[in-house]
């Protein structure tokens, strides 16, 4: 089974879920992450085009939808059925004027230049071909605008890393299979964040993709980063 079509059932299976144990796992630190993100995605008053990429439940895009300019549009797109189901029921609770879709975000649905902002939060590991679904977003990205990315990581003090792994690949499966009946899904993500790119070999990846100014960030002690990428 190709990743893609494997990631696809795995978050259609977990989707109910997935906020919950989200948060619990993460210790609610993620709201900050976004936070901070959402304010370098929000920097105008203008109205803005924004596509929250691998947008899961829709976290992110309603955060971001709530803090852009009056006008603004805010689409979230996701591959997998059963995520943006629950997605579009948190939408239509908050009241906040935002779309989803499913797509893929390899093949992004979109004319070149078609965004203002693009947003992925906690995705992009996720995807079968990380060059191609950069490429796509700096594709769908209009001249100007911006790319902000955030994805966990593996800090690189000793000891926290060595706390951080524990965590990650014994406790987080053990409490995730114990509450979604599904510890592969739970092996899977930790997994996947270690086998993530450093972040100079991703920022790398960035500009190979065409971004032209990459920066990054590095948000508690390096759990988190935030990656952002400019288009001229």
């Amino acid at each position: 089974m190709a990743k893609k079509e494997g990631v696809k059932k795995m978050f259609d299976n977990i989707a109910p879920d997935y906020d919950k144990l989200n948060h619990i796992l993460s210790l609610n630190i993620d709201k900050g992450w976004r936070k901070k993100a959402v304010r370098e995605l929000a920097d105008e008053k203008r109205p803005l085009k924004v596509l929250d990429v691998a947008c899961g439940t829709g976290d992110f895009t309603i955060e971001i939808a709530k803090k852009v300019a009056q006008g603004s549009e805010v689409v979230g797109v996701d591959i997998s059925e059963g995520m943006i189901a629950v997605g579009l029921e948190k939408i239509a609770k908050s009241g906040v004027k935002a779309e989803m879709h499913v797509a893929d975000c390899e093949a992004l649905p979109y004319e070149e230049g078609t965004f203002d902002r693009i947003s992925v939060g906690f995705g992009v590991r996720n995807f079968e071909h990380l060059e191609l679904g950069l490429g796509e977003m700096y594709r769908v990205l209009a001249s100007g605008g911006k790319c902000v990315i955030l994805e966990l990581s593996v800090p690189s003090n000793a000891f926290l890393r060595w706390c951080y792994k524990l965590y990650f690949l014994k406790i987080l499966p053990f409490i995730g299979g114990l509450v979604s009946g599904n510890r592969g899904a739970y092996e899977y993500l930790p997994a996947s964040v270690l086998r993530f790119p450093a972040p100079e070999k991703f920022m790398e990846m960035m500009k190979s993709a065409g971004f032209d100014v990459v920066e990054h960030k590095a948000l508690t002690m390096g759990i988190c980063r935030m990656y952002v990428g400019k288009k001229k």
